[in-house]
């Protein structure tokens, strides 16, 4: 038994004990209150603008009026051309504050038709497509054997003069993935094939299309010639025809091919385009920038619904809702639809001359450039400090199905990559991409292949990530 002093003694200890835990709970709960980013107030309006989003049919509206009344937008055509008119008159319908274009100018281009056909053993017509910025064959085309690579691995181990009089062709098929990585692997052909192919003798080049479908529609895209190396043709076939062409190279009987190009290239016309460039300004800090975007531009192929007139869509829609708020938020938001993307990242080049003592500025930004479904993660790419505030802007992503990634290396899609590799913090957003590169580049990118509920989370998701870029106050480089 504890006599009446000892017991008075543990009362005492109890109570300091419990005092103290108390305080330390408090003082804990303190420290964390301090360290949270975002306020009632924002996680409300965050959830505002969710739902707004959710209910709309704005972005869907923008790309069925882009697709309907301007169609193909490649850099120099007349489509083009209207494009540039177009996203003006739209940014300032939609209450953009600033509107504005910068020039952007390229030397000229001309698809013209593509011809192809196997003419021994087995005659069948292909369809064929011819890549962007090749040379043609000229008026009589080109009659020659195939010569089979599995990858373009073979045929950079091909030995330099093999070719001679020959048509090169790669037959390997991209992957599909839901983050498009086949991608990178089949593109390679496309780009550097020709004067690798040219290099070993080759005549011509030809490839399987880079996409994932099995429709009868080829896909085209950007190729490079090498400096000092003989231009010849490029073109790619369609699935089913690389198929059918690998079937009877297979037989082992020599396999005589035809193609015909009159793309060409007019090194002396200078085409001009424009950035077009629209500003909601930021309550408390306009000199600061987040920076939201995509590409204007598109092939002359389908009506560049896809590739990329869902972000066009995206990023208007988005600005457009964060606008109609009583208080804006504290940062500028700029959207910025880039031009000349699809020939080389034209526009976003240029921006990066026009604003390379503004780029310290851009304080957080973002394109879409990629996919057709919803998106299911967000990648950072931003200081390990303000990784926390990116942690609780993700648990708002959370109830639409959105996770965060572990790394945080993360850069800006297409051209905001290269503002991202000149310091600017950047989030990527990952959408379902398993489907993307069926329609890639082909006759088959249109307005009826977006689907609207899908559209919708994805327009939510940018528009809750301008709002909370925009007025949250963190350092992202930090």
């Amino acid at each position: 038994m504890f006599t009446n002093a000892q017991q008075l003694l543990i009362k005492s200890i109890i109570v300091i004990s419990l005092s103290f835990v108390a305080n330390s709970y408090a003082s804990t709960e303190n420290v964390n209150t301090s360290q949270r980013f975002l306020t009632e107030k924002d996680i409300h309006q965050m959830n505002v603008l969710k739902n707004e989003a959710l209910s709309s049919t704005l972005s869907y509206q923008i790309i069925e009026s882009l697709t309907t009344e301007v169609g193909h937008r490649m850099m120099g055509s007349v489509g083009d051309e209207l494009a540039v008119k177009w996203a003006v008159d739209k940014m300032n319908r939609l209450g953009f504050d600033k509107v504005w274009t910068e020039e952007v100018t390229h030397t000229q281009w001309h698809r013209g038709e593509a011809l192809a056909r196997i003419v021994a053993p087995y005659a069948h017509k292909i369809v064929v497509i011819a890549l962007g910025g090749s040379v043609g064959t000229g008026d009589n085309g080109i009659t020659a054997n195939v010569v089979h690579f599995n990858t373009l691995a073979d045929l950079k181990a091909a030995k330099k003069g093999s070719l001679t009089g020959k048509i090169a062709f790669v037959s390997y098929r991209m992957a599909r993935h839901i983050d498009g990585n086949g991608y990178g692997k089949a593109v390679g052909t496309r780009v550097n094939g020709a004067s690798i192919a040219a290099q070993k003798g080759a005549v011509a080049l030809i490839m399987r299309s880079v996409g994932t479908d099995d429709n009868r529609v080829a896909h085209t895209g950007v190729m490079r010639y090498k400096e000092g190396v003989n231009q010849i043709p490029a073109a790619a076939l369609s699935n089913p025809d690389a198929d059918l062409l690998v079937n009877q190279l297979n037989r082992g009987n020599p396999v005589s091919f035809y193609l015909k190009m009159t793309s060409h290239i007019e090194p002396k016309t200078i085409i001009k385009s424009a950035n077009v460039i629209g500003e909601i300004t930021g309550s408390e800090l306009p000199n600061e920038i987040v920076a939201i975007g995509a590409h204007l531009d598109s092939w002359d192929v389908g009506t560049g619904a896809l590739d990329d007139g869902m972000g066009v869509g995206m990023v208007l829609s988005a600005a457009h809702q964060i606008s109609k708020l009583t208080v804006r938020p504290k940062r500028t938001i700029r959207v910025v639809l880039f031009a000349g993307e699809e020939i080389g990242l034209l526009g976003a080049k240029q921006y990066m001359i026009d604003h390379k003592d503004e780029i310290k500025n851009h304080v957080l930004g973002a394109e879409w450039d990629f996919g057709l479904g919803r998106i299911y993660q967000m990648k950072t790419g931003v200081g390990a400090t303000a990784l926390n505030a990116v942690r609780e802007f993700a648990q708002q992503l959370a109830p639409l199905g959105v996770s965060l990634a572990a790394s945080n290396d993360a850069k800006a899609q297409s051209d905001m990559g290269l503002l991202s590799k000149a310091g600017m913090p950047s989030i990527n957003f990952s959408p379902d991409g398993s489907r993307y590169f069926d329609y890639h580049h082909t006759e088959n990118d249109t307005f009826d292949k977006v689907n609207l509920e899908d559209l919708q989370q994805n327009t939510a998701v940018y528009t809750m990530f301008a709002y909370f870029a925009a007025q949250t106050a963190v350092d992202f480089r930090k």
